[in-house]
């Protein structure tokens, strides 16, 4: 099993950045890849940014430009560095670790993007 902890929601206004923070533990010798997925009221998850442990990354075309993924091998950890902020980035963040069997999932973060 693999445990994540996310950090760094909040609200903020339009145009503004937040840094969101996902740490994981347990079983992460599997893991070869980390990221962000959002869900909005009504609307499906969908991805934000994905990386693999290399450092190869993918962004949705909707932040693309405007968000940043990376991530900490020594710790374990993936950031993403949310610029620009928009209403409609408004969302539970999760993130997730993908694994040779398994997707792992964190308990989510609400990002509100308000003025």
């Amino acid at each position: 099993q693999v445990q994540l902890v996310e950090s760094g929601g909040g609200l903020v206004q339009p145009g503004g950045s937040l840094r969101l923070s996902c740490a994981a533990s347990g079983s992460i010798f599997s893991i070869y890849a980390m990221g962000w997925y959002r869900q909005a009221p009504g609307k499906q998850r969908d991805l934000v940014a994905l990386i693999t442990k290399i450092g190869t990354t993918t962004y949705a075309d909707s932040v693309k430009g405007r968000f940043t993924i990376s991530r900490d091998n020594a710790k374990n950890t993936v950031y993403v560095q949310m610029n620009s902020l928009k209403p409609e980035d408004t969302a539970v963040y999760y993130c997730l670790a993908r694994g040779a069997a398994s997707d792992y999932w964190g308990p989510g973060t609400q990002v509100t993007v308000s003025s």
